[in-house]
């Protein structure tokens, strides 16, 4: 049951998945960016397809554990707390956000699934969710490709509306989800 008790800053391990994500989505999108400097078939291109893959996965499975930690306390308030209008922004870009962080991985494996390519994670084979389809192969690709690029304007939005919040506005929000200094 989640306790009801007042908090100035998230707890620890909710602190540490989110920066921990970060650094995830950050060699998510290295990956799949820096195989670009490669040939098409070279092993280094396929190593970092492979690794984009298990990332994005394992973005997935930390995404259930955020959420899990998230529903077991309350989030600390905004102090001053915020117009009502910039609280719907906030859950607004938040659901956004879980949105991606679970729908790009799924759509990544779809793809893999559809396309009939085994589905990498770090020694295993994932089970495809779907049988081969070409046409829907490429419809998803499409897709993740897209959500991709909105991705960084997801990421680049939370991370400015944070500054804003700490620089401009000087209330807590940034300050709840940095690690505490001692």
């Amino acid at each position: 049951m989640p306790s009801t008790a007042h908090t100035e800053r998230y707890r620890t391990p909710s602190i540490a998945l989110h920066w921990i994500m970060l650094l995830l989505l950050v060699a998510v999108y290295a990956c799949i960016e820096l195989r670009e400097l490669f040939p098409k078939g070279s092993d280094p291109r396929e190593t970092l397809k492979a690794l984009h893959f298990m990332l994005g996965l394992t973005v997935l499975a930390f995404v259930a554990l955020r959420v899990a930690l998230r529903f077991s306390a309350p989030a600390p308030r905004i102090e001053p707390t915020p117009p009502r209008s910039q609280q719907i922004l906030s859950k607004l870009m938040h659901a956004a956000l879980y949105v991606f962080m679970v729908g790009m991985p799924l759509a990544g494996w779809l793809y893999l699934s559809a396309k009939g390519k085994p589905v990498p994670f770090f020694g295993l084979e994932l089970p495809a969710l779907m049988g081969t389809d070409p046409e829907a192969a490429a419809w998803i690709k499409e897709v993740h490709e897209t959500v991709g690029v909105a991705g960084y304007w997801f990421i680049g939005l939370h991370a400015a509306a944070a500054l804003f919040h700490h620089h401009v506005i000087k209330d807590n929000t940034l300050l709840r989800m940095l690690p505490s200094r001692g």
